[in-house]
């Protein structure tokens, strides 16, 4: 489908050869970088100056984004979680700022693309198969034989369609609840451009916020059960 939005990816160089979806998400990935260079700067500067700055900059945005994607994938998965921060933590923000970057004009939301959110299932889907597998070897197999042996060849063809759906709910959830939101805001900009549109886009905020804690829920809990001892 061809866009005639206006969208600054549409005047970057290379940027402007590339789908919308794929466009946006670099140029949101490359604002996140350069946030964080520079938190990491003034990180470096401080040293060991423990008391935090007065004003609200990029040190404690970086800060603040980093504590949260911690105590989010720990508090659900425990001092385990940490050996997926690596994946789980720059999911998390990618997810999130995609989602809030819809509130943006000039910006559209690569999490409102199907291609998108399928490819951020399918590498979670994946992604817990192989820590399945590295933490429990060939048993890792019984998570799809169900707690009694004789009923395997019932619930194993259920357990790997319950399975290889999961990228598919993943997926169609976030984008589904990310399109609607980004009709809904703009029609109402469209329609009403002056003071009631600013409602929706605290409640776009809100859906951003909420469908990020869902996706990453999800996956958190897919790896919880690929990981866990359990009946292994």
């Amino acid at each position: 489908m061809e866009h005639h939005s206006f969208l600054y990816v549409n005047f970057i160089p290379g940027l402007n050869k590339l789908p919308d979806q794929v466009g946006n998400a670099i140029l949101v990935f490359l604002i996140l970088f350069i946030v964080f260079l520079v938190g990491y700067r003034k990180l470096k500067k401080k040293g060991d100056d423990v008391i935090p700055d007065k004003h609200f900059n990029a040190l404690n945005f970086m800060e603040l984004m980093v504590e949260a994607s911690i105590m989010l994938v720990e508090e659900n998965m425990g001092k385990v979680g940490r050996t997926l921060l690596y994946f789980l933590g720059p999911l998390i923000l990618f997810i999130l700022f995609n989602n809030l970057s819809g509130l943006v004009p000039g910006f559209e939301p690569s999490t409102s693309n199907l291609n998108t959110t399928l490819a951020m299932a399918l590498a979670v889907f994946f992604l817990y198969q192989i820590y399945g597998f590295k933490v429990h070897g060939i048993k890792y197999v019984k998570h799809f034989m169900g707690p009694i042996l004789w009923l395997a060849p019932l619930m194993t063809p259920i357990e790997i369609i319950g399975h290889l759906a999961r990228p598919l709910t993943l997926s169609l959830r976030l984008f589904g609840n990310m399109m609607g939101d980004h009709i809904l805001l703009g029609i109402v900009l469209l329609l009403i451009p002056l003071i009631v549109p600013i409602p929706v886009m605290f409640l776009g905020i809100f859906v951003s916020i909420v469908q990020t804690l869902v996706f990453v829920l999800l996956a958190i809990a897919y790896f919880s059960q690929a990981m866990e001892e359990g009946e292994l």
